[in-house]
């Protein structure tokens, strides 16, 4: 098969979707892969490496993209690559389409085969494409939320850990998750009072157990959350329904309750955000506030870690990419499960429950796999 590997172009997204490493397994199972100058460099890899692996290094994305049958990507197409994707071209990439109608119906209309990262899923219902980035953003959440704390930066001026004789913050974390579970790890390590709130009483059990003393568990409710928000510093949304908006856990009527200065990190902003007033922002301008509430709502948080979070996802991607290199994007859907979950878009149809839902467009339940 013939892959691609465009630079990504979304505002400060520094990852790639393929390390030298994976263009040499690609090449092993006798694939050709193109790459586009520079794809790499964000995350430390030269053109040189790219070429000793055994790719084909081409300048432009309008290259890369005409001559692959399979484009791999980190994040969703932006407007400018849109007219560049091919009828029944395979992109494989993050997508959250519930996020973006626009992006929705340009992949209808340009006939791609859209295999979303966030929605491939194993039989345990975790999400392997989409554990690696959680990690990194759960634990970025914290890192850039007690940044925004400092006055300078409009925060409470209040340190995550407090001092000796001085208490520390109070962090609230939205979803018991994969990113829940690590932006909760990292507040307590930095010392602060953490409060993690979930549905599942199972689930929070479990983080009762791995959780050190700092941490509180709560069931998640519009009580307790209106009660915890009135107090917290710090709030982190890390609420995912897979493929589908997350719920408003917190309104905008609600942030008059909280003290000026508090921030909110929505790490499900990607997916419609979990905060009502939370929309994207980008690394460059990354920050808004609204009634005296710091808003931090980066669509792409690892983007600014692109070492750390590309040899993350690669690790986790790699095998997949090779078996759609390898058989194809029907047959391999057809013999893994985990794979066709993650077809959001084929045929012009879309394919994905809660990717209709999001924008009352047709479901086909069912899609015929010609090939298999």
């Amino acid at each position: 098969m013939i892959i691609g590997v465009p630079k990504e172009i979304k505002n400060n997204e520094n990852r790639v979707a393929l390390t030298p490493a994976g263009v040499s397994e690609m090449k092993k199972h006798g694939h050709t892969v193109y790459v586009q100058s520079t794809a790499g460099l964000g995350s430390g890899f030269a053109d040189a490496e790219y070429a000793e692996a055994g790719a084909i290094v081409l300048p432009t994305i309008e290259e890369v993209y005409a001559i692959a049958e399979m484009i791999i990507k980190v994040k969703e197409p932006i407007a400018s690559e849109y007219p560049l994707i091919k009828k029944d071209q395979l992109l494989f990439t993050y997508f959250h389409f519930a996020s973006s109608e626009e992006l929705t119906h340009a992949m209808l209309e340009k006939g791609a085969v859209c295999l979303a990262y966030e929605t491939v899923e194993k039989t345990d219902r975790s999400l392997p494409l989409l554990v690696p980035m959680s990690e990194v953003a759960g634990r970025m959440a914290i890192q850039q939320g007690a940044k925004y704390l400092e006055k300078p930066l409009k925060g409470r001026g209040i340190l995550l850990g407090g001092v000796p004789g001085v208490p520390p913050a109070k962090v609230l974390v939205l979803g018991g998750g994969i990113v829940g579970t690590q932006a909760a790890k990292m507040a307590a390590g930095l010392g602060a009072q953490v409060t993690i709130m979930d549905l599942s009483l199972p689930r929070l059990r479990q983080l009762d157990d791995i959780m050190p003393a700092n941490v509180n568990t709560e069931m998640s409710n519009h009580y307790n959350i209106t009660r915890a928000i009135k107090n917290a510093d710090l709030i982190v949304g890390a609420v995912l329904i897979p493929g589908a908006k997350a719920p408003h856990l917190i309104t905008r009527d609600m942030l008059k309750l909280m003290r000026p200065g508090t921030v909110v990190v929505d790490v499900a902003v990607d997916q419609g955000g979990c905060i009502e007033t939370c929309t994207p922002t980008t690394h460059e301008n990354p920050t808004f506030i609204i009634d005296d509430i710091v808003h931090y709502c980066v669509a792409n948080m690892p983007g600014a870690v692109p070492y750390t979070s590309t040899l993350a996802l690669t690790n986790a991607t790699l095998p997949y990419a090779v078996q759609l290199a390898n058989k194809g994007w029907e047959k391999a859907c057809a013999e893994n499960e985990e794979l066709k979950k993650g077809l959001n878009v084929a045929n012009g149809k879309i394919l994905y429950k809660g990717v209709a839902e999001a924008w009352n467009l047709p479901f086909n339940e069912e899609i015929v796999l010609a090939n298999a």
